[in-house]
């Protein structure tokens, strides 16, 4: 079986993007992290051939955290490719913007427990 999770062609990629996180996905980290919400969840993680922001792997969830550079067409084509890969998958992707995760944090924190919650009962 072909390993899709944390190839090492993205290592050097995987380790920059922890190393420099954003300050959003800094703030929702200290929320994600010690499986606070009941699960494990990995920061920039590897999937195939994208890194995806945050991963669980037990409930096959990518979580993604958009900032300002996704307002940019190009930028948006991108993330929808990215997306619909991993659809393909079978993963259940949750896009949050950079805005909601400061001005909405206790929603948006509370959307990914739902969506936790849901997905383990399937």
């Amino acid at each position: 079986m072909t390993k899709i999770f944390n190839q090492k062609t993205k290592t050097k990629l995987r380790k920059i993007l922890r190393n420099q996180p954003t300050k959003s996905e800094t703030v929702l980290w200290k929320h994600l992290s010690n499986r606070q919400l009941g699960y494990k969840f990995r920061r920039q993680c590897g999937v195939g051939n994208v890194v995806v922001d945050f991963y669980c792997q037990q409930l096959k969830l990518a979580i993604e955290v958009d900032g300002s550079t996704h307002e940019d067409e190009l930028v948006q084509e991108k993330d929808i490719k990215k997306e619909n890969y991993l659809k393909s998958l079978g993963l259940t992707i949750n896009r949050y913007t950079s805005e909601q995760v400061f001005r909405y944090l206790h929603e948006t924190i509370e959307d990914i427990y739902n969506t936790c919650k849901y997905l383990n009962k399937l």
